[in-house]
């Protein structure tokens, strides 16, 4: 079995995998070759491969456990020594059907053979939400740890690493191999044990973690020979034998599109506590001048790209109201970099939308999810000049020891895959960030989902009204509604109007999460309403109350749209699972958020348009005003990863000189 320093070793050796992204004819290159790429017909030749290897359901069924293992130990050789084609993977899979029968009474459907047998070539497959990606990622992840290298499946918090875990480990250990996991608060020993299992389910955050604490045992060990030169003298002996990580081989990564699209360019990082009294006291005084400041005549803001620029007359009266303030503040460039922070945190850093305050302390809000993320805190002074915004005890600076993005971090694994039930929106990503293939695996059952056209009204008054409607008109029909709302501000403001109708209802959202799963489970019941930010559904099965289905099933309501249409997509999947009857729409309006900031110019054209009583202004010109903002959102969010991609390959080139 390999040691986490001689695999770690190795994987110093090989170069990495994060390379800098192509430049010039290089990248138009890499561009067409995905063009080119997705017209492969991956689909109709995986389910063709599929077909056969559910064909062979009847041999491995009539067999004994006995020969059943021994068929295991067979394959597990083959694949051990890298003699696998395709004819032992059909077997693997066909045997590996059977295994899951008989140890937890689920045989993955054709569908699922066909998604495994994707995840094994190294592809982002797109399930719809509901048709078993924790059961389908046993197949490549057997495989996987039979090759005797480590297998990671990656998931999205420490809950479903356990349970996935514990739930499909029978399957595991009666194909002769060992499944572990990894949780937060784990002492380095279990952690080292558990990478050395042949599977191991894991968070992004703890893994990524992992990796970081090994480079820093590492320190200047950048390759194999400096590596062994180091193990030979005996000068690093202890360093290297507290490694818990044994290389980066096989990941699986569950929720693709949220951990290697939208939480790319998050970084992890590990700190130390490095107090600064000035420091804290500029970011206090900070909040206190800036609230002096009018836009536009003292800056400027850049809504779209997120972005503050003092003026000429901001910067004569930001030198005039800090005069009087201590060493920092006189010096012209790190005043105006502390007001624009500051700036930067009083309007474009809403409570309630981007952050809420609970307990004391600043929250972040995943833009994405809607959950969240108390282990999580902005970069660069950004943090502090929220809190000191809030009047909160602003957190001690501290000194950066080690970072990495998501972004980077993944694209070390020699082989990776991911699982999502929202893939081809970001196809092209996917590829040029990671080389990866996205293939759609159709569903088990037909969706027979419905989803009507947008509404859009000239005004947030009229969409509102309309929305309580809408919200009436279905729960008097005994549907249950789930409305979706891109913040916690507008989940409140809608519950508010909900109760002014007497309609009884339920609100999920950063501040009100703790009963999440029994306000999700129960979301599906006869006339229940329920009011949620993006926080409700992924992972969660939204099962029908008994009547429910005849009466036309869970109706699914956009409050407004989101950047990505990934996640649009992600809240209407919330209904119609698995073959259930179930409709969706998006009631809008020019006025919200996020187009607005897109396509200012043409949605003020669009709130000039001649409307009927209520507002509607909807028509094929108005959907497509939202269409346009989401592609310039999204297409401005991928040249963002890329910069930030770029930007931390150049820092690490040119000042790699540094030491440590």
């Amino acid at each position: 079995m390999a040691t986490p320093a001689s695999a770690t070793w190795r994987m110093l050796d090989r170069g990495m995998q994060d390379k800098p992204l192509p430049r010039g004819a290089d990248a138009v290159w890499h561009t067409g070759a995905g063009i080119i790429n997705r017209l492969i017909p991956r689909q109709s030749r995986l389910m063709q491969q599929a077909e056969r290897i559910v064909a062979m359901e009847k041999r491995y069924a009539a067999i004994t456990d006995a020969k059943l293992r021994d068929e295991v130990l067979e394959l597990r050789s083959i694949f051990r020594l890298n003699r696998d084609h395709a004819a032992a993977l059909e077997r693997a899979f066909a045997l590996i059907r059977e295994v899951a029968d008989r140890q937890i009474g689920e045989k993955p459907f054709l569908v699922q053979v066909a998604g495994g047998l994707a995840l094994v070539r190294g592809c982002v497959v797109e399930m719809a939400t509901g048709e078993g990606k924790t059961l389908t990622a046993t197949m490549p992840a057997t495989i996987a740890g039979w090759r005797g290298r480590g297998c990671h499946i990656i998931t999205v918090n420490d809950y479903l690493a356990k349970r996935d875990a514990e739930w499909m480990g029978r399957i595991y250990r009666l194909c002769g191999l060992r499944v572990a996991y990894i949780e937060q608060g784990m002492s380095p020993e279990a952690r080292r044990q558990a990478y050395l299992a042949d599977i191991t389910y894991c968070t992004n955050k703890e893994v990524t973690a992992d990796f970081l604490r090994d480079r820093l045992l590492l320190g200047r060990l950048r390759g194999l020979s400096s590596a062994l030169l180091t193990k030979i003298s005996g000068g690093g002996r202890k360093p290297l034998d507290r490694l818990v990580q044994r290389g980066l081989s096989f990941a699986i990564v569950d929720e693709a599109d949220s951990v290697l699209v939208d939480e790319a360019v998050t970084p992890l990082i590990i700190s130390g506590p490095a107090p600064n009294a000035e420091q804290t006291n500029a970011f206090r005084h900070a909040a206190q001048v800036v609230a002096k400041l009018a836009s536009p005549a003292d800056y400027s803001v850049n809504a779209r790209y997120r972005e503050i620029e003092l003026t000429d007359q901001g910067r004569h009266r930001l030198a005039a109201l800090t005069s009087s303030l201590p060493g920092i503040w006189q010096g012209a460039r790190r005043r105006e970099e502390l007001a624009t922070k500051a700036l930067v945190a009083k309007d474009l850093y809403l409570k309630d939308r981007q952050y809420v305050v609970s307990e004391g302390k600043v929250v972040i809000v995943d833009d994405f999810t809607g959950r969240v993320m108390p282990d999580r805190s902005w970069r660069d002074g950004l943090h502090q000049a929220i809190e000191a915004k809030e009047g909160l005890e602003i957190t001690a600076w501290k000194d950066t020891y080690a970072r990495i993005s998501f972004q980077r971090f993944f694209r070390q694994y020699e082989h990776l895959a991911g699982m999502t039930g929202t893939a081809q929106e970001a196809a092209s990503e996917f590829w040029q960030i990671y080389n990866l293939p996205v293939v759609v695996i159709p569903t088990n059952r037909p969706c027979i989902r419905k989803v009507a056209p947008d509404l859009v009204f000239t005004h947030t008054a009229a969409k509102w009204q309309r929305l309580i409607e809408e919200i009436q008109q279905v729960h008097t029909a005994g549907r249950p509604v789930l409305v979706g709302t891109r913040s916690v501000r507008d989940s409140e403001y809608l519950s508010g109007l909900l109760r002014e109708q007497h309609l009884d209802h339920q609100v999920l959202n950063a501040v009100r999460h703790r009963e999440e799963a029994q306000i999700v489970a129960a979301a599906g019941q006869p006339g229940r309403i329920t009011v949620a930010t993006n926080m409700a559904g992924r992972g969660t099965d939204i099962k029908l109350g008994r009547g429910v289905a005849e009466k036309g099933g869970l109706h699914v309501i956009a409050a407004e749209h989101n950047e990505s249409g990934r996640i649009d997509r992600q809240l209407f999947g919330r209904c119609a699972r698995q073959g259930d009857p179930g409709s969706a729409q998006a009631i809008v309006s020019p006025e919200d958020e996020f187009v607005s900031r897109y396509a200012p110019r043409l949605t003020a054209y669009l709130r000039k348009r001649r409307a009927n009583a209520s507002g509607d202004i909807s028509s094929p010109l108005t959907r497509a005003a939202f269409l346009l903002a989401q592609l310039r959102a999204e297409r401005l969010a991928l040249q963002q990863r890329k910069s930030v991609m770029s930007a931390d390959h150049w820092l690490e080139e040119n000042l790699g000189f540094a030491g440590r």
